[in-house]
C-alpha cells in the first residue's frame, strides 16, 4: 500500500497519454496519414509516455536530438535561410535523416531541393498545406505540426501530408480516474493438489 498512490498516480497519466493518442489515431483513420509523437514530454517521463503513445497507436518518432536532425526556425535564421540550414546539417551528418522545419509552401520546395528527407509544415493553413503537397510531388515525407488539434486532425490528415503530430497526445489528455480497492473478507478457491 506504501506505492498505492504513486503506481495509481502513473498508471492514470500514462493511461491518459494512451487514450488521447487513441483519439488521434481514431481521428484520421482511413486517411493513411501516420500519426506521430513529440518531444514534448513531461521532464523524467519521456520513455514512458511515448510508450503509451505507442500503445495508443502512435508511431513513435524521434526520441532525442540523437536519433535525427531537426532543423528549427531559429537554425533557419541563424544559417541564412532553409537551404543553407539543410546542407549545412547533411554536410555535418551525413548519416542522419534532415527534417527541416518550414512556414511556407516555397520554403518546403527549398528544403526538399537542398536534400531534406522530411520537412515539417509548422502552423501552416489547410490551403497553404495543400500547396506544399502539391509543391514537394512525393519527394520527402510532409509532416503537419503547430496547432493539430482532435478537432482538426481529420481535415490536416486530407491535405495529403504524410504524417501529423501534435503535442497534445502527451500534454492534451486527461487522467484516467484508477483506484485500488482492498477486499475485506474474500473466499478465494482453494487451491488444487
Amino acid at each position: 500500500l506504501a506505492a498505492e498512490r504513486t503506481a495509481l498516480n502513473f498508471l492514470g497519466r500514462l493511461s491518459g497519454v494512451a487514450t488521447q493518442a487513441a483519439r488521434f489515431v481514431e481521428a484520421v483513420g482511413g486517411t493513411g496519414v501516420v500519426v506521430r509523437d513529440t518531444r514534448k514530454t513531461t521532464p523524467g517521463l519521456r520513455a514512458l509516455e511515448k510508450y503509451a503513445a505507442a500503445l495508443g497507436g502512435v508511431t513513435p518518432h524521434r526520441a532525442g536530438l540523437f536519433d535525427g536532425i531537426l532543423i528549427k526556425d531559429n537554425h533557419v535564421a541563424a544559417a541564412g535561410g532553409v537551404a543553407a540550414a539543410v546542407r549545412a546539417a547533411k554536410a555535418a551528418r551525413p548519416d542522419l535523416r534532415v527534417e527541416c522545419e518550414v512556414e511556407t509552401p516555397e520554403e518546403a520546395e527549398a528544403a526538399v531541393a537542398a536534400g531534406a528527407e522530411e520537412v515539417l509544415l509548422d502552423n501552416m493553413p489547410l490551403e497553404a498545406m495543400r500547396e506544399a503537397v502539391a509543391r514537394v510531388a512525393g519527394r520527402a515525407q510532409l509532416e503537419a505540426s503547430g496547432g493539430v488539434t482532435l478537432e482538426n486532425a481529420r481535415a490536416v490528415a486530407e491535405t495529403g501530408v504524410d504524417a501529423l503530430s501534435s503535442g497534445a497526445i502527451t500534454h492534451g489528455g486527461s487522467w484516467l480516474d484508477l483506484s485500488l480497492e482492498v477486499l475485506e473478507d474474500v473466499d478465494l478457491p482453494a487451491e488444487e493438489g
